[in-house]
């Protein structure tokens, strides 16, 4: 087995993996991205919302903003009465998904195993 170095951090920085989980924590983080990086395209709050269900109004407003502050998706106001928003995944949040479609097929593989 060889064992890969240059994964570790070194001296003073911070564990990749460790950025990584604080960049995507809470359950409905992958949920999220992964729906946001499939439609490819504006989507509204409530169609958002439904495609992630049963995740409360509360939580995914949360998980927006946070993705926004971290420019990963971008939220849109239109000037209307009743106000439209809508959400678009960013270049820098569609790159994560090779990662995220790793995570899935792993999960495919593997959820037999993980039930026994």
């Amino acid at each position: 087995m060889i064992n890969n170095f240059s994964a570790l951090p070194i001296a003073g920085e911070s564990c990749p993996m460790v950025s990584f989980v604080n960049l995507i924590s809470g359950k409905w983080a992958i949920p999220i991205l992964y729906r946001l990086i499939i439609i490819d395209e504006p989507v509204r709050f409530s169609d958002l919302q439904r495609a992630v269900h049963p995740i409360t109004q509360k939580e995914l407003t949360r998980q927006l903003r946070q993705f926004e502050s971290r420019r990963l998706l971008t939220r849109q106001v239109f000037a209307e009465v009743p106000p439209r928003v809508e959400y678009q995944i960013t270049e820098l949040g569609k790159s994560l998904r090779p990662t995220l479609d790793s995570l899935a097929d792993w999960m495919r593989e593997n959820s037999e195993k993980l039930r026994e």
